[in-house]
């Protein structure tokens, strides 16, 4: 079958090529993929800041049906849609499996990472982490719901996002017009969107934003506190960019929240009087789980999130890498795996 997988240098890019998978095990089940969107955290695994995993599937925004069933699966069956996220599996026994937050367990894999991924035409899941995807919602939008709008649902809730709060969204790509919809339709916010693409903040400014902001204006973070009459409640960086951390944190209100998405390289640099005396809070949000992915579905299912996505063909991989990695792409690239066959 074919499959995208890191090149043996790790050079940020990856080779079309044909694989073998192995037979799945008793707990598993063959996925035949339909579709697999690519994300920034795929980039990252193909230029080994990870860590290094030549050879490796990547792919954590897939969506397929159930071909094959392990003796032991009872919660899937041969034709169920499912979705392969990042977060693969877990151990679940350890005191964050049993507490809510299993995708904190120290003993997680991911797929596309330390498990081959789902940019392939066929994949192996966990059947009991694997989510089903509901009738209703188109399995194109499935794609980017299964990470980029988990992971921001999950960084909204993480934020203690309220109805009427003001909420900044720094990056406007793939997550963060997602996240728009999110905070308006789902948490009932008022929505600033900040990013230097024009087209990204037409874009956000289409799906709901209140207010769009272009991050190069000298004056970005006091034309957010001058729209917000005194800041935001709280802003979830999506960017790939260590100083949109910096100026996401001056441009919180009191008490609000800073809520770390994106995973630039680098430090954050937090001025400690700000957050001392105005009470600000910094998290870390880390995809969502398998609740937290299963309500997702059903926002989409619903229609109070909408994806914006295009479909390409696994051929032309590494130039989306390239537009990708240049900021050139509004929502997602989803890649179309129903012509192929395995």
């Amino acid at each position: 079958m074919k499959a995208a997988v890191v090149r043996p240098n790790s050079d940020g890019y990856v080779d079309v090529k044909d694989v073998q998978l192995r037979p799945i095990e008793d707990h598993e089940a063959l996925v035949k993929i339909e579709y697999c969107g690519l994300c920034h955290t795929d980039l990252h695994v193909a230029a080994g800041d990870f860590g290094e995993v030549p050879g490796r599937i990547i792919g954590h925004e897939g969506v397929g049906k159930v071909i094959q069933v392990g003796k032991d699966v009872d919660n899937l069956k041969v034709g169920d849609r499912v979705s392969i996220a990042w977060f693969y599996s877990a151990d679940g026994t350890c005191r964050y499996c049993v507490t809510g937050n299993e995708t904190l367990c120290r003993n997680v894999k991911n797929a596309g990472f330390s498990v081959d991924g789902a940019m392939a035409e066929e994949c192996i899941v966990d059947a009991k982490y694997a989510v089903k995807v509901p009738d209703g919602l188109d399995p194109i939008q499935a794609t980017s719901l299964t990470c980029a709008g988990v992971t921001t649902y999950k960084a909204l809730k993480e934020g203690d996002t309220k109805p009427g709060d003001w909420v900044e969204i720094v990056g406007a790509g793939g997550l963060g017009n997602l996240a728009v919809q999110l905070a308006k339709h789902v948490f009932g916010a008022r929505v600033v969107v900040t990013d230097g693409d024009p087209d990204k903040l037409e874009a956000a400014k289409e799906n709901g934003a209140d207010v769009v902001i272009n991050r190069h204006d000298d004056d970005a973070t006091e034309q957010i506190i001058k729209a917000t009459d005194g800041g935001v409640d709280a802003s979830i960086v999506t960017a790939v960019s260590a100083a949109a951390f910096t100026n996401a944190v001056n441009a919180l209100a009191p008490n609000g929240t800073l809520v770390a998405v994106a995973l630039p390289k680098g430090d954050m640099a937090l001025n400690i009087d700000k957050t001392v005396l105005d009470g600000i809070k910094v998290a870390g949000s880390l995809v969502g789980t398998r609740e937290d992915l299963r309500e997702t579905f059903q926002f989409g299912a619903a229609g109070e999130v909408e994806p914006i996505v295009r479909t390409d063909k696994l051929e032309n991989i590494n130039h989306v890498i390239d537009d990708m990695k240049a900021g050139k792409i509004v929502g997602r690239v989803v890649f179309d795996f129903t012509g192929a066959t395995a």
